[in-house]
């Protein structure tokens, strides 16, 4: 097996047992109490799309559905290694940093706090940007056609996502999330 795939491979098992507490705990929440909770296919779809990527990634590392592996594209599949591995790290970091305020779905808990420390210092979504920045890594060193068009048709939904919860938040904090929003941004650092 190539050893890029590998490292691809090794990054999602480990990965995946370290989002195992967090995904846990998003599942519990599916019948724990919400202060708001709006009806929304953003709730899903995302989810799906984000499922979807990671299986096309496990497929993928078998070189199931990618181009061939030729050493002329070596150095773009390493930088796509490099952000691949870097931003589901990020991703996983930002699910920590929310603690209990974690969940699957866009909604505001009963004893819901704003974060504002971690990766959030700087962005407001950082889960999404690095969902966003991990599958197009996956893709680059993986070359997958397969994972390709679902990382790239996934991005809208997860910026509409970003407006949904940015909205939620500032309905339920008010001056403090605005405050918050002036000295961050959306999805992308300083922006939005």
């Amino acid at each position: 097996m190539d050893p890029i795939n590998i490292l691809v491979g090794l990054n999602i098992i480990a990965s995946f047992g370290a989002n195992f507490g967090g995904a846990k705990k998003g599942v519990k929440d599916k019948i724990g109490i919400f202060k708001e909770k709006p009806k929304t296919y953003l709730q899903t779809l995302p989810l799906v799309f984000s499922t979807l990527t990671l299986v096309a990634l496990i497929i993928s590392v078998f070189q199931i559905g990618t181009l061939e592996y030729k050493p002329e594209n070596q150095t773009l599949r390493i930088t796509g290694l490099i952000f691949y591995l870097v931003f589901s790290w990020i991703q996983i970091w930002a699910f920590k940093t929310l603690g209990e305020n974690y969940s699957q779905d866009i909604a505001i808990k009963k004893d819901h706090q704003l974060v504002t420390n971690g990766p959030f210092k700087v962005i407001r979504h950082p889960q999404y940007l690095s969902q966003i920045i991990l599958d197009l890594g996956g893709t680059v060193a993986t070359l997958s056609f397969i994972l390709a068009p679902l990382a790239i048709i996934q991005i809208p939904f997860l910026f509409m996502r970003a407006s949904l919860e940015d909205k939620l938040m500032e309905k339920h904090f008010g001056e403090s999330f605005k405050n918050f929003r002036k000295k961050t941004g959306q999805i992308i650092p300083f922006i939005g």
